[in-house]
């Protein structure tokens, strides 16, 4: 045996570890909702502000009126106003003519915001499909119009349609067997309220054309390229992968469009001169003719707070779908 093999090797003692670097002083923690929680009320402070300010006195004097007797005895002071109670809900809602106005009113907008999606959708995509100069000459045109003021606009579809003087009957009457010069397109109240319904929708397209076309943006290619490859056509591209991403975009446009095209007024008021017929009469106008033309305020008030009740279910619907997407993001 070797003394190599006698010798015990010496034990080398375990290295020490570090010390702990020094930690940095703890922070007392705040308190959950003691501070940040008051933020978000106090930047929105001024908008409540100027919304109570500008909307809270006028509709708290809508509610007022609509249980009030008020006419022009009331308005000048000669007479108190006298509380009915009821009584001018009852006899709006129980007035046939104040249905056959709401169903008009459902009708209109809902043909409104039928064209106005499809359209916008239709345009929306054709510009994904463009030259990049074509798009821009595209999008100035849309905003043109869009920024154009109702009155111009409504103005402008005056002449369009005039029947003496109108440039549409002038060009239509040019086609092989069709005579239009002379033809009065208010002299019913289905075509007349159609040219309204056009002017509404051209006034509207614009903005869903640009909203819906920042929403295309969004949408992967790599989706539509693995859809082709699976076989999918172009309605198949369009309806199993864009229209899903786009669904609540086209969700809030729908809302929205809704929302504004039940409160149409100044395109049939000026269209119809200041004074609309019964077959041109929406809720709008309807409770405006009530109001100042028959000058009973409380009836008025009575109509314009049963639109605006109508109106809020359509707003509780849109605060829904955001409150949705506000969840997603």
């Amino acid at each position: 045996m070797s003394a190599a093999d006698t010798t015990t090797p010496a034990k080398v003692p375990p290295p020490r570890p570090a010390p702990p670097p020094p930690s940095a002083p703890r922070r007392p923690r705040a308190k959950a909702g003691s501070t940040g929680a008051g933020t978000p009320w106090l930047l929105l402070a001024p908008c409540l502000l100027i919304l109570v300010l500008v909307m809270g006195y006028p509709l708290v004097r809508l509610v007022t009126l609509s249980f009030q007797k008020f006419g022009q005895s009331q308005l000048w002071g000669f007479q108190p106003a006298e509380s009915v109670g009821f009584d001018n809900f009852t006899n709006v809602l129980g007035d046939s003519e104040f249905w056959s106005v709401v169903v008009r009113t459902i009708v209109f907008a809902a043909g409104c915001v039928i064209f106005t999606m499809v359209l916008g959708m239709l345009i929306a995509l054709l510009l994904q499909r463009v030259s990049g100069w074509v798009k821009t000459l595209i999008n100035i045109a849309l905003v043109a119009s869009w920024g154009m003021p109702i009155i111009v606009a409504t103005t402008v579809f005056k002449w369009l349609f005039d029947a003496d003087y109108g440039i549409l009957n002038a060009v239509l009457s040019r086609l092989p067997g069709v005579d239009m010069i002379g033809h009065n397109w208010f002299a019913s109240g289905p075509q007349g309220l159609a040219v309204i319904m056009l002017l509404v929708i051209w006034g509207a397209v614009p903005f869903v054309v640009i909203t819906l076309s920042a929403g295309l943006t969004q949408v992967p290619k790599e989706l539509e390229e693995a859809a082709r490859l699976d076989g999918a056509g172009a309605w198949g591209v369009f309806r199993y992968v864009t229209l899903p991403i786009l669904k609540p975009i086209i969700v809030m446009l729908t809302t929205l469009s809704v929302i504004w095209d039940m409160g149409v007024f100044p395109q049939v008021f000026v269209m119809r001169n200041g004074h609309p017929e019964a077959e041109f009469q929406l809720l709008t106008t309807y409770s405006y003719d009530r109001a100042f033309v028959v000058n009973d305020y409380g009836q008025g008030s009575a109509i314009a707070l049963i639109t605006v009740l109508l109106l809020l279910g359509v707003v509780a619907v849109y605060m829904r779908q955001m409150l949705k997407i506000g969840e997603v993001e």
